[in-house]
């Protein structure tokens, strides 16, 4: 094995390192691991909460890049023209599974659906130009109602494939589309009821891509 500190390879029983005196232990190196994974759950609450303050407040904190020009011709590796103009604010690219789920539980699923809601928008913002539109909220819970939650499958497969259609314009390549999303949404659920879960990480992931993406593009880093 090697030590998570100095990077030297240790025999695998080693229980401090050698070099640097690392504690080297499995134990640590769990806790370790889990420590960081509080810690990035941590950063997705604290970044969840300010987004939704915001939105109430109405103070969006965004970089505005003053002396941005929206009709520059766009660089940085992006093709020119493909990229949208503009909108005004910078896209939130942080949204993280943690934060959707544990404020989900909280606030007994209200998050979700403003979860569902700024995604949609901010998707919608990034995408823009590509012929498609991302429904809102009403559409999603009205027509998920209607159809005993078919639309919400048909709603995840559409921005699945939209994501993945778009990322060639900001030079990325996005493996899983719709198809993936729907697998994970339907067969996934027979896995313990983890499917769900995966098919919104995949979103999120993807969707954080995109927004990065047209963030740096605009200078909005």
């Amino acid at each position: 094995m090697f030590c998570t500190k100095c990077g030297k390879q240790v025999p695998d029983s080693t229980k401090f390192c050698p070099y640097c005196g690392a504690n080297c232990s499995p134990e640590q190196d769990i806790a370790g691991q889990a420590s960081q994974v509080f810690n990035k759950a941590e950063q997705e609450l604290g970044s969840a909460f300010n987004e939704v303050k915001q939105s109430f407040t109405g103070n969006n904190n965004q970089n505005n890049n003053q002396g941005y020009n929206a009709n520059q011709n766009y660089s940085n590796g992006y093709n020119n023209g493909t990229i949208p103009p503009y909108s005004g604010t910078r896209l939130k690219d942080d949204r993280g599974l943690a934060s959707y789920i544990i404020l989900s539980i909280i606030t007994c699923g209200i998050y979700g659906y403003y979860f569902i809601y700024k995604m949609a928008h901010d998707v919608n913002i990034a995408c823009d130009g590509d012929g498609e539109n991302t429904s809102g909220l009403v559409a999603f819970v009205l027509l998920s109602l209607i159809t005993c939650g078919i639309y919400a499958w048909f709603w995840y497969y559409n921005l699945g494939n939209r994501l993945a259609a778009n990322g060639p314009r900001y030079g990325l390549s996005i493996q899983e589309n719709g198809t993936t999303v729907l697998l994970w949404q339907i067969f996934g659920a027979f896995i313990c009821g983890i499917g769900p879960f995966v098919a919104m990480h995949i979103l999120i992931k993807n969707s954080n891509k995109i927004c990065n993406a047209y963030n740096r593009a605009h200078g909005l880093m």
